[in-house]
């Protein structure tokens, strides 16, 4: 498996399975180094992860998604470890990010040492749970 910075050349494949962020968005978050992609080898993307800045200064995963005949084969535990460890990397001691109530992220995020830290509740939707984890050195 490989885990790289998206490339423009990748645009096609986020923009046809991320429904949750404005398209013009994709580029200058590709632009900003703000999207792994994941890839089962070279040409053959798998999943992506995207990220972001909670309060502008705290590293905040915004999306992980793995094609579904990946799934369950441990490649989104390796693209968070690999972004935790990028964000040690930069100085970042604490990262975060959230799922909803009725999603089974939270689970795999705790297997992971995230704590939940808090919750927030939008009109018509699920309540939102925040995660974070320190990140040791």
């Amino acid at each position: 498996m490989i885990i790289e910075f998206a490339k423009e050349s990748d645009y096609e494949y986020i923009i046809k399975r991320d429904h949750h962020i404005l398209e013009k968005l994709i580029v200058t978050k590709i632009e900003k180094n703000e999207i792994y992609i994941i890839r089962e080898q070279k040409n053959m993307n798998i999943g992506w992860m995207r990220y972001g800045y909670f309060w502008d200064n705290t590293p905040f995963m915004n999306m992980i998604w793995v094609d579904k005949q990946y799934r369950g084969k441990g490649v989104g535990k390796q693209v968070v470890l690999f972004w935790e460890n990028q964000m040690k990397q930069v100085g970042s001691k604490l990262v975060m990010t959230s799922t909803q109530v009725n999603e089974e992220a939270q689970h795999f995020y705790r297997s992971l040492g995230y704590k939940d830290a808090g919750c927030f509740l939008l009109e018509d939707e699920p309540l939102e749970i925040i995660l974070v984890k320190r990140l040791l050195n």
